[in-house]
């Protein structure tokens, strides 16, 4: 079992939830995802929307191979190397996520990813009954 919440006592979150209770399962652990295809070369070069797109779409994939899809998804971890890409990576993030009940996340702005031109990498816990 799953559970949102957003205690009262904390502000209400734009896009993720404070806190996410899970009971059984299986445990699945994302390795970041960074805007690569599967013949290894990067999308979208310069442009944060299609990285963006390539790394919820690798998500996705990897969700797929454990049974599983976005809304099994308990928790994101983001590094971008401008937080003011933020609310694009939030536009994408919701045509992939329920809005409803979003994941828990963190978004942390980084100096560098593990090679130049990569804009953005995204790790996520999920919970599969």
């Amino acid at each position: 079992m799953t559970r949102f919440l957003n205690p009262s006592q904390m502000h209400t979150p734009r896009g993720y939830t404070h806190v996410v209770e899970v009971t059984g399962g299986r445990i699945v652990f994302i390795a970041g995802q960074v805007a690569l295809d599967a013949s290894g070369n990067m999308v979208g070069a310069g442009d944060f929307r299609a990285q963006a797109v390539q790394v919820f779409e690798n998500l996705k994939t990897a969700l797929e191979s454990v049974g599983a899809d976005f809304s099994h998804v308990v928790k994101f971890g983001i590094f971008v190397l401008d937080v003011n890409n933020l609310p694009i990576l939030r536009e994408v993030r919701d045509q992939y996520v329920n809005t409803a009940n979003p994941p828990a996340s963190t978004a942390v702005q980084v100096a560098a990813l593990f090679q130049p031109g990569y804009l953005l990498e995204i790790e996520a816990v999920a919970v599969v009954p």
